[in-house]
């Protein structure tokens, strides 16, 4: 059975915990990477990872963008939002329909 996590600094995820979901929380950028290769090996089918956070994951989500699982989604944390998980929705989209059908 698959399984979903959400990854970040501990304010901004804290709250998937209420809905079952397993909590990451970490802030350094290469505990962020271990725990999300742990992840990629284990059965994580989705991990959420705060917009922050991904700023300093860069080549590392890009590999897991070519790989059906686990699909990693961007998502603002409590210091905002940067745009950056739409933008990253964005490119996937146009890398499966050819176009960007979002703007």
């Amino acid at each position: 059975m698959y399984k979903i996590a959400a990854m970040g600094d501990k304010d901004s995820i804290s709250g998937f915990a209420s809905i079952g979901l397993e909590i990451c929380p970490v802030t350094d950028p290469r505990e962020a990477l271990r725990e999300l290769r742990r992840m990629s090996e284990e059965s994580y089918a989705v991990v959420f990872v705060t917009e922050a956070l991904s700023s300093s994951l860069g080549a590392e989500l890009d590999r897991y963008r070519e790989r059906p699982v686990p699909a990693v989604i961007l998502i603002p944390g409590v210091s905002g939002n940067t745009g950056e998980g739409l933008r990253s929705i964005s490119r996937s989209v146009e890398q499966a329909v050819g176009s960007d059908i979002l703007k």
